[in-house]
C-alpha cells in the first residue's frame, strides 16, 4: 500500500525542523546525517534521502546542485517559494553555499539579457571563491 504524499513521521518532522532551524541556510544530506548522529537520533541515511526528496517535491525544500561533484544542498523555502533573485557563492575552502542578494544582480542579469541576448538562470548560477571565514585563515 502506497503512503499518501502528506504522510508525516517523526523522522520527517525532525529533518524538516532541523532544516528550518538553519534560518534559510543550505545543508547537505551528509550534514543532516552528521547532525542526527551527534544528537544520537536514529535516522538512517536512506530515510534522510527519501524525506529530502519528498520535501523537495512538495515544495517545502529547494534542492541546489552546484558542480556535479559535490552533494546537493537543500534549503527550506517556507512561504518564500519564489526565492530566485539571487546568485550563489560557493566557498572553495569550506564548501559553504551562500546567497548573494544584491540589487546589482538584477542589473547584471538585465545587462546580460539586453547586450548579450542571454537570460541568466539565477537558480543555477554559482560563483566560486573563498568566504570571509576562509579568507581569514589564509
Amino acid at each position: 500500500m502506497k503512503r499518501p504524499e502528506s504522510y508525516k513521521t517523526k523522522q520527517s518532522e525532525a529533518i524538516l525542523s532541523y532544516i528550518i532551524s538553519l534560518a534559510g541556510g543550505h545543508v547537505t544530506a551528509a550534514q543532516i546525517v552528521s547532525h542526527f548522529e551527534k544528537e544520537k537520533v536514529l535516522i538512517g541515511r536512506t530515510t534522510i534521502y527519501r524525506h529530502l526528496d519528498r520535501l523537495t517535491v512538495s515544495g517545502k525544500l529547494r534542492r541546489y546542485t552546484t558542480d556535479g561533484i559535490s552533494g546537493a544542498c537543500y534549503q527550506y523555502t517556507g512561504n518564500n517559494a519564489d526565492c530566485c533573485e539571487h546568485l550563489h557563492l560557493k566557498c572553495e575552502g569550506c564548501g559553504a553555499l551562500l546567497h548573494l542578494e544584491c540589487c546589482a544582480i538584477i542589473d547584471l542579469q538585465q545587462h546580460v539579457l539586453d547586450k548579450h541576448a542571454f537570460k541568466v538562470n539565477a537558480m543555477k548560477t554559482v560563483l566560486y571563491g573563498k568566504c570571509d571565514n576562509c579568507l581569514g585563515k589564509e
